[in-house]
């Protein structure tokens, strides 16, 4: 029988593997079988370390949320547990892009949080506002029931986020875990 050489094919896939080792030290990057090795390695080290890029950044988000929080006479863990008993959803990157850039606005979270722990509930704030709102005449009360039947109409067309918001608002419990189309079916 004749010696069959793959032609185009072999040297298609040959180019496309040391395309890809392309920038690799010594040989690694030009010889095929030496290529071919890294590149699987190469693969298998990016599908561990997209996972673990996500540890070390919440690491690296924490850490600059510590610091700035030590820098307001707190510790972290006082801070975030504060911020969850007040009743304040925000996740850790934004906590530290705020720790970075605002400084301001990162203390009036710091002194809410420290308020929370002193008090064990919502600030006062919330709370006022809130009796202000059961307080409001009668008018305004029928007009939001009619707003809020307006609403579950258009429930199909609202986002995601709004409609956590108003699963939030009328207490639905898990809401934050629901897809859209159960947060609808719940909300109905």
């Amino acid at each position: 029988m004749t010696r069959v050489k793959g032609g185009t094919v072999s040297k298609t896939r040959r180019r496309k593997v040391l395309k890809q080792a392309k920038g690799y030290f010594g040989s690694k990057h030009r010889l095929y079988k030496t290529a071919q090795e890294q590149v699987f390695h190469s693969g298998t080290y990016a599908y561990r370390d997209r996972r673990a890029n996500k540890r070390n950044f919440r690491k690296l988000w924490i850490t600059r949320i510590n610091a700035g929080c030590r820098a307001n006479d707190i510790s972290y863990s006082k801070f975030m547990n504060g911020l969850n008993i007040a009743g304040i959803e925000i996740n850790r990157k934004m906590l530290s892009e705020l720790a970075i850039d605002d400084a301001a606005s990162f203390t009036k979270l710091v002194e809410v949080a420290k308020e929370a722990l002193k008090s064990g509930k919502k600030p006062v704030e919330k709370v006022e506002k809130k009796v202000e709102e059961k307080s409001a005449p009668k008018k305004d009360a029928k007009a939001s029931v009619s707003t809020k039947k307006e609403e579950k109409k258009d429930y199909s067309k609202m986002t995601l986020a709004e409609l956590k918001d108003v699963a939030k608002e009328q207490g639905v419990k898990g809401y934050s875990t629901m897809k859209k189309d159960e947060l609808i079916s719940n909300l109905k």
